[in-house]
């Protein structure tokens, strides 16, 4: 039996496969990945592998799955505790920034390797997308309507260019750079702020 509070230790392997998969998805692309390499990148048999996931698409999916999964449940969190919508809108930034760049392999799979879904996991992680634009948009709106600014675009296009923002440091954070994540965070998020502030 399992030790309460503490995850099984097939949960444990299950989130170590998860990780193997992530990284070896990430340097060489998901369809030239084989059940075999993702085995011997995690010191499984090939059998073992498979009593944790079926197949490989499996994993994909519970990959894009975690990551909605974690980005909505955040947002939500941070609404449901940050009062000031302005605040609350630089956390949500600033998580986007800290959660990308500490698990960049995952994002590059789950920035570049969306065609590879199947059609109904991938209309439900739009629609996840979408709640999390909307969260996002209800924040935007209620600092806008406390103070009576006004951006010089849609409420769409402005977040949308903050998380093209946030999401993009996949591509470019370097954990050896001089910047932690929670840090650059903080940075991108008070960059992005600045035509609700002004």
């Amino acid at each position: 039996m399992a030790t309460r509070g503490r995850p099984s230790h097939a949960a444990a392997q299950r989130e170590r496969v998860l990780a193997g998969a992530a990284d070896i998805f990430s340097k060489q692309g998901y369809r030239a990945t084989s059940m075999n390499e993702i085995a011997a990148a995690v010191d499984l048999s090939k059998p073992t592998l498979y009593h944790y996931f079926r197949n490989k698409e499996e994993l994909l999916i519970r990959l894009y799955e975690d990551v909605m999964n974690e980005s909505l449940a955040t947002a939500r969190r941070i609404v449901d505790t940050v009062p000031n919508p302005l605040d609350a809108l630089r956390d949500l930034i600033a998580y986007r920034v800290r959660y990308t760049c500490e698990n960049q392999a995952i994002h590059k799979v789950f920035f570049e390797e969306e065609e590879e879904l199947p059609p109904e996991l991938l209309h439900s992680v739009m629609e996840m997308r979408k709640q999390f634009e909307d969260v996002m948009k209800g924040l935007v709106g209620q600092h806008l309507d406390g103070t009576g600014r006004s951006l010089m675009v849609s409420e769409t296009v402005y977040v949308n260019t903050c998380l093209g923002a946030a999401n993009w440091v996949y591509k470019w954070y370097d954990p050896e750079g001089p910047l932690e994540p929670e840090q650059l965070g903080q940075d991108v998020a008070s960059l992005l702020l600045l035509p609700l502030s002004a």
